[in-house]
C-alpha cells in the first residue's frame, strides 16, 4: 500500500482551511445580521411574513384587507394560488389560476356551513399548464361563528398542506376577533364621550344659567359676558368632529369652565394655572381635561366649607407632557376611587373614568390616569401624553 503523495497531503488541507474560511465567513454573516443557525433565519422570516400580513388584517376582513394580506400569506404557504372568501363571495386571490374563482366560490359556499377542513379534487381545467388541480379549504371561525375560508390551491393535496392552511386559518381568525374586538371597544368610548356630554348638560347648564340670571339686573355687563363663555364652552362641549384636541384648546374650554363656576361659587373657588407654553400644540383626547376639573370642583370643593383652590399643572418632562389637576378639597376613599376606574363606580364620576379609559386605548395601559387622594386631604390627578404620538 503505498503512502499520499506530499502534493496530494498539502491540497487536501488546504481544500480543508477553504472550507473552514468560507463556514466561518458565513457564520460571521450570519451573526452580523442577527442569525445564528438557517433555522433561526426561517423562524425571523415567518415570523416577519405574519407580521406584514396582520398589519392588515388588524383592520377587519374585507376585499381590501384581504387584498393587502393575501400574498403574505401565500408566502407562508407556498403555494400557487390563495384565496380568502367571506360568508357570500370570494373577498381575494392571489398567485395564478384565478379562473377558478367561481368554482372555488362554490365550493366554499357548499363547505361553509361545515366548519371543518375540506379538500376538493376535482377542480376542472381545459389549460395544461394551470398548476390549480386541488383546493384544500380551512374555515376561519371567529366566536363560534364561521365567517370565511382560507382556500390553498395547487396541484395535489397533501396532509401537510391541509394542516398548514388549517392553522393559518386560525391564525386569520385571531387577528380578525382583536380587530372586532378593537372596534367593540372603541363604540364603547364613543358611548361613554356622549354620555360624558349627555352628563355636562344638566346640572352644569342649569347651574351657569342660574349664576348669569343673578347678574342680569346688578351688573348686566358681567352677565353678558357669561352668557359669550356659556356659548362658548358648550358649543366646544358638544362639537361632533375630531377625536382629539391641541392642548391650547383644551385649556381655553378649562377656562370658560372655571369663569362660569366661580361665577356660582364667587371667592369661593381659586384658581392656580402653571402652564408651559412649548407644549401647548401637543395634541390630547377631546375632553380630557375639563372633566377632571369638573370632578375636583363638584366632588372636592363644593362639599368643603370655605375656600377651596383648584391648580392645574401642564410640564413639558422630555418627550412628553404632564398635565395635573390638584385640589385641596374633601378628598375621597381610594378604594372608591379604584371602583371608578374599573367602570363600577357611581354614575356621577363617570369623568374620571371615561378620561382614563381614552387615555389607555391611545396611549396604552403605561398612560391612564394616576390619582393620589385620601379622605380629607384632597386630591391630585394627572396623566402624560407623548408629545409625538401617530394615535393622536
Amino acid at each position: 500500500m503505498t503512502s499520499p503523495e506530499p502534493v496530494t497531503i498539502v491540497l487536501a488541507i488546504g481544500a480543508a482551511l477553504v472550507i473552514l474560511l468560507l463556514w466561518q465567513v458565513l457564520r460571521r454573516r450570519n451573526l452580523q445580521r442577527g442569525f445564528v443557525s438557517e433555522r433561526d433565519r426561517a423562524t425571523y422570516e415567518t415570523l416577519h411574513t405574519a407580521s406584514l400580513a396582520g398589519r392588515h388584517l388588524g383592520d377587519g376582513l374585507d376585499q381590501e384587507t384581504a387584498r393587502r394580506a393575501l400574498p403574505h400569506l401565500r408566502e407562508l404557504l407556498a403555494t400557487p394560488a390563495l384565496a380568502l372568501t367571506g360568508s357570500r363571495e370570494v373577498l381575494a386571490w392571489d398567485g395564478v389560476g384565478d379562473h377558478h374563482r367561481a368554482e372555488v366560490h362554490e365550493a366554499a359556499a357548499e363547505h361553509l356551513g361545515d366548519g371543518k377542513v375540506a379538500v376538493i379534487t376535482t377542480l376542472d381545467c381545459d389549460d395544461p399548464d394551470c398548476p390549480v388541480r386541488t383546493a384544500v379549504l380551512a374555515p376561519i371561525r371567529v366566536r363560534d361563528t364561521v365567517v370565511g375560508q382560507l382556500v390553498a390551491c395547487g396541484e395535489q393535496p397533501s396532509a401537510g398542506l391541509a394542516r398548514a392552511t388549517e392553522e393559518v386559518a386560525g391564525w386569520i381568525a385571531t387577528q380578525v376577533e382583536l380587530a372586532d374586538l378593537s372596534a367593540d371597544r372603541t363604540r364603547a368610548m364613543e358611548a361613554e364621550l356622549r354620555a360624558l356630554r349627555a352628563q355636562i348638560s344638566p346640572h352644569f347648564i342649569y347651574n351657569s344659567l342660574g349664576a348669569i340670571a343673578s347678574f342680569v339686573r346688578t351688573d348686566p355687563d358681567r352677565a353678558r359676558e357669561l352668557l359669550l363663555e356659556f356659548a362658548d364652552f358648550t358649543r366646544y362641549a358638544l362639537r361632533q368632529g375630531g377625536a382629539t384636541a391641541t392642548l391650547a384648546e383644551e385649556m381655553r374650554n378649562v377656562e370658560r369652565y372655571l369663569v362660569l363656576e366661580q361665577a356660582r361659587f364667587g371667592e369661593r373657588l381659586q384658581l392656580r394655572m402653571k402652564v408651559a407654553p412649548e407644549v401647548l400644540a401637543v395634541r390630547v383626547p377631546y375632553l380630557a381635561i375639563q372633566p377632571l376639573v369638573e370632578n375636583a370642583v363638584r366632588h372636592g370643593l363644593a362639599p368643603k366649607a370655605g375656600t377651596g383652590t383648584v391648580t392645574l399643572t401642564v410640564r413639558d418632562i422630555g418627550p412628553e407632557a404632564e398635565i395635573s389637576v390638584e385640589d385641596d378639597g374633601v378628598g375621597a376613599e381610594p378604594e372608591r376611587i379604584r371602583q371608578v376606574l374599573d367602570g363600577h363606580g357611581r354614575s356621577g364620576s363617570v369623568g374620571l373614568g371615561n378620561v382614563d379609559a381614552r387615555l389607555r386605548q391611545t396611549y396604552g395601559d403605561d398612560h391612564g390616569l394616576v390619582i393620589e387622594t385620601a379622605r380629607g386631604s384632597g386630591m391630585k390627578v394627572s396623566f402624560r401624553v407623548p408629545k409625538f404620538a401617530p394615535e393622536a
